[in-house]
């Protein structure tokens, strides 16, 4: 017994969300079926709607404490819109009318529905590629950062041009002194050792040559160090300035910085990166995230026109000539309600004047 009010009552229920009249729905039981799988139909989709708005609104928040009140407040008032305006779509479409007509009654709110499959489509998309996505946001936000180094060393160089060229340059001194010292320290070896070389006298023992060697290899270690000095006082220059203008704030990102820049990615960010899935880092076209994004897309679009399709497809039922004689009868007691009212008002209209006429008859009769 108590299985049977249940499924009574759910039966009934899906009849309200199909926007049938129940108490006319109830004189005719082959058609309760049928508009049960119609309200079910506009349920669902409703359904849908509440937790497609739920989660973008739950990202539009995202880091605000009443992040999740937000989002279940808009998305039960969304999932009512989108139910609400469902239902009157379906309802509205007139079976006593012709194919032809129904069909042209039908295109706008096909058109609506499309609309609206593709808004309640769109965030659960990005839940379903919700992996793809955030690999998507890391590569995204790294390229970023790495620009925006590469911009700021830029515009770093030009703004300390000379100074850098300087330090270039100073550098570039000092590494040849070193490699000529180097050269010459070897040199000093030969000759003390008795290497003959083209430079070496090739007798062993520190004679005058040895000893004019490393004279000039003491005054070019002093220039070394004085060229090595300038390096350092320049280099410090540079990295003052450098910290100064915030440069040494801006780093490439670790992998932890971003997988929580992805994870507290916006919807706009998101809703960017699923739209570049379709494509390849090379930017070629990629076919299979591409189709498999389309194809969720229209599945969501086919589930919101279903209702109306459903109501299209199906046969003109005893339902459908009942609510039509119940609208003409009612189309016709407001005409006769018109008719009376008009007759009524026309008869007082009438009694009225007549009483008037009689009151200046007797006013001016007794004026003679």
């Amino acid at each position: 017994m108590g299985r049977l009010i249940l499924m009574n009552s759910i039966s009934r229920f899906f009849w309200f969300c199909s926007g049938a009249h129940i108490a006319t729905l109830e004189k005719h039981p082959t058609e309760h079926n049928k508009y049960i799988g119609i309200g079910a139909t506009i349920f669902f989709t409703g359904l849908f709607a509440t937790l497609s708005g739920g989660y973008a609104m739950y990202f539009v928040f995202k880091g605000d404490p009443a992040a999740l009140l937000f989002a279940v407040l808009f998305g039960l008032i969304w999932g009512l819109a989108i139910f609400n305006m469902d239902r009157y779509i379906v309802s509205s479409i007139n079976k006593s009318a012709s194919n032809g007509k129904q069909i042209l009654q039908a295109t706008p709110r096909i058109l609506l529905a499309i609309m609206i499959g593709v808004v309640i489509s769109r965030p659960l998309e990005l839940k379903i590629f919700d992996k793809e996505i955030r690999e998507r946001l890391k590569v995204s936000y790294l390229n970023n950062q790495r620009a925006k180094i590469d911009t700021l060393n830029l515009a770093f160089n030009n703004k300390y041009k000379i100074e850098i060229g300087k330090l270039n340059e100073t550098k570039s001194q000092r590494d040849a002194m070193e490699s000529a010292i180097k050269s010459d320290l070897q040199k000093l070896n030969f000759e003390i050792f008795g290497n003959k070389t083209t430079e070496t006298s090739g007798v062993m023992g520190y004679g005058p040559y040895a000893k004019r060697k490393e004279t000039a290899l003491q005054q070019r270690q002093k220039e070394l160090d004085t060229l090595s000095s300038s390096v350092r006082r320049l280099e410090g220059f540079v990295l003052d300035r450098k910290q100064f203008d915030g440069m040494m704030n801006e780093k490439l990102f670790t992998g932890k910085k971003l997988d929580s820049l992805a994870a507290i990615a916006g919807f706009a960010d998101r809703n960017w990166a699923l739209g570049q899935l379709s494509f390849n880092p090379n930017g070629s076209r990629n076919t299979d995230t591409s189709l498999a994004v389309t194809f969720i897309g229209l599945l969501f679009i086919f589930f919101e026109c279903l209702p109306v399709f459903v109501k299209l497809m199906s046969s003109r039922g005893p339902y459908d000539n009942s609510i039509a004689n119940v609208e003409t009868s009612q189309v016709h007691e407001s005409d006769k309600d018109k008719d009376f009212e008009v007759t009524v008002i026309d008869g007082v209209h009438d009694t009225r004047i007549s009483s008037e006429i009689n009151q200046r008859k007797n006013k001016l009769n007794s004026t003679y």
